[in-house]
């Protein structure tokens, strides 16, 4: 006689029962559970609370509403204003087993901290759920609700909303068939930098065993620097910078101003950097919810008990480019403006001159933009991890589509739709250059695997970094192959270059906006490109 097909979507959990809905492979999928309270009202700026029960049977067949942002993705649902309820999470998970609990994948979206939501298309879970882990996805507050700085309020309220998400999950995931003890924390550009972020907090201690970093950005403010942007954004919305004022200023009000300080940074910016790339959010190093540089941390052997998996992309900023979220920059004289905004040394800039000898000026500082704000910070972040007894894993994706006038680069969102086997979803033709082939499918496939195996034991498939090497898997069709850092020109260019965070306005300023008030000197930011955000309804990641 043949299986019964399995026809459960019902579960039970802390606050109440659960309805999902099927797929007609078995995988279910419960859409928009509350982790925690709708955090206006009362609860607005303050840490999450917890979320009010429920008696009857509740139907989560619908993604949750999303938290206050200007932008409309492709496929995905926009903020409402007056939409209060953003604060959920979402569960896949296939038929049980007599395996035993399933290895909990737990996926944490991007956006520049400003934008996106757990409901893009490309970050479903039920390719993972089908290859054998139960995944979580979850809302939190982003933009101002989420990150901005507000008087007498906690700093970095969007990753104390992923805690209170990760401690729902290990009181309720047994119920799904997951495993509360082996939960690995999963994310993209900003949900990567909040996976690094939950490796160091003190609230987050304990709740999973390791992290996946995907384009890790070494994105940080000081409190002087998050001060002001909301000196600017209270006075955009015709508030005061306090407490009280921005608490008067609706949820609608505060997205609009942060759009208009965005547009104007491009002439006016707070930190030098912002003059490029307009990002007006990012975790606060607040000494109390963060008290430091993830990389510095880790350093220190804080999070040795966490295993890291962590990959970027070649060309992460051609993407950003690409859909008009940074300064254009096309003489030499404007690459060393932008080398000074970021503090890189004039040898580094003739080190990319020298290793890309027929580019053009706009390519060699997108080469050396994405390797400052993503691949060297995180391959840094891989190898001190190992430095200092964790283990960690470093992988980049190289897959590109070349096509008469172009193609798809190996850019920043790109090796998304792979890793979740969603090469399908709305948007992702414009990600990965068109409809899959077989090989791409191949590689999805490669590293769909990769992600499972290390969510469940730790070992994503090739060797670990440690103390004395940097091994990294190169994602890449028609076959992917290992490479040695140690053996990088790209890398050697860095060596000896800090890497330092937006601490600052400007030395001897007070913050907030005003006469006089200047750039400050930009931290040095990281990536590992390969030489080979500003207006959030035209970004769509980071």
């Amino acid at each position: 006689m043949g299986e019964q097909p399995w026809v459960e979507t019902e579960f039970r959990t802390a606050g109440g029962i659960v309805r999902g809905r099927r797929s007609p492979d078995g995988i279910a999928a419960v859409l928009g559970i509350p982790y925690a309270a709708a955090p206006f009202g009362a609860h607005r700026f303050r840490a999450p609370q917890p979320a009010a029960g429920w008696s009857a049977s509740r139907d989560c067949t619908v993604f949750g509403p999303v938290a206050p942002q200007s932008a409309e993705l492709p496929g995905s649902p926009a903020w409402r204003p007056g939409d209060e309820e953003v604060l959920t999470v979402n569960v896949w998970v296939r038929a049980p087993s007599d395996a035993g609990p399933l290895p909990v994948f737990f996926w944490i979206h991007g956006g520049a901290y400003t934008f996106g939501s757990s409901a893009q298309p490309d970050f479903d879970g039920t390719a993972l759920a089908r290859a054998g882990v139960v995944v979580v996805s979850c809302n939190y507050r982003v933009g101002f609700e989420g990150f901005g700085h507000v008087p007498g309020f906690p700093d970095n309220r969007g990753l104390l909303d992923q805690v209170a998400a990760l401690r729902w999950v290990r009181e309720n995931i047994a119920a799904f068939g997951g495993d509360p003890g082996n939960v690995t924390v999963g994310g993209h550009s900003a949900g990567a930098g909040s996976a690094a972020c939950l490796m160091v907090m003190d609230q987050a201690r304990g709740l999973f065993r390791r992290a996946v970093a995907h384009s890790v950005p070494h994105a940080f403010f000081g409190v002087e620097v998050a001060a002001a942007i909301t000196s600017r954004i209270a006075a955009a919305a015709g508030v005061a910078a306090t407490g009280a004022g921005l608490l008067s200023a609706s949820p609608q009000a505060l997205v609009a101003a942060a759009d208009k300080v965005a547009g104007e940074c491009g002439t006016d910016p707070v930190t030098a950097v912002q003059a490029f790339d307009p990002v007006v959010f990012q975790p606060v190093l607040d000494g109390e919810v963060l008290p430091m540089d993830p990389l510095a941390a880790l350093a220190s052997g804080i999070a040795r008990e966490v295993d890291l998996l962590v990959c970027h992309t070649l060309e992460e900023y051609w993407f950003l480019h690409e859909v008009g979220a940074v300064r254009e920059v096309a003489s030499e004289a404007e690459l060393a403006d932008f080398a000074e905004a970021l503090s890189l040394p004039a040898r580094l800039v003739a080190g990319y001159r020298a290793l890309m000898p027929d580019a053009s000026v706009p390519d060699r500082y997108l080469a050396i933009f994405g390797d400052a704000v993503f691949g060297e910070y995180g391959s840094r972040l891989a190898e001190q991890h190992a430095r200092t007894g964790g283990r960690a894993y470093l992988s980049r994706f190289a897959r590109r589509r070349p096509r008469p006038g172009g193609g798809a680069r190996p850019w920043h969102t790109a090796d998304i739709p792979f890793a979740f086997g969603n090469l399908d979803a709305v948007g992702a033709d414009f990600l990965i250059g068109g409809a899959p082939d077989a090989q791409d499918r191949a590689l999805s496939r490669r590293m769909l695997r990769a992600w499972v195996d290390f969510a469940a034991c730790g070992d994503p498939g090739w060797p670990a970094v440690t103390a004395d090497g940097t091994t990294v898997r190169v994602w890449a069709v028609p076959d992917d192959h290992l490479s040695d850092d140690g053996a990088s020109a790209v890398r050697a260019l860095w060596r000896g270059v800090p890497l330092a965070a937006e601490l600052a306005p400007a030395s001897g300023l007070e913050p907030g906006p005003g006469p006089g008030l200047e750039p400050a000197p930009a931290p040095a930011l990281t990536t590992t490109s390969s030489p080979s955000d500003t207006f959030p309804a035209r970004r769509t990641s980071k």
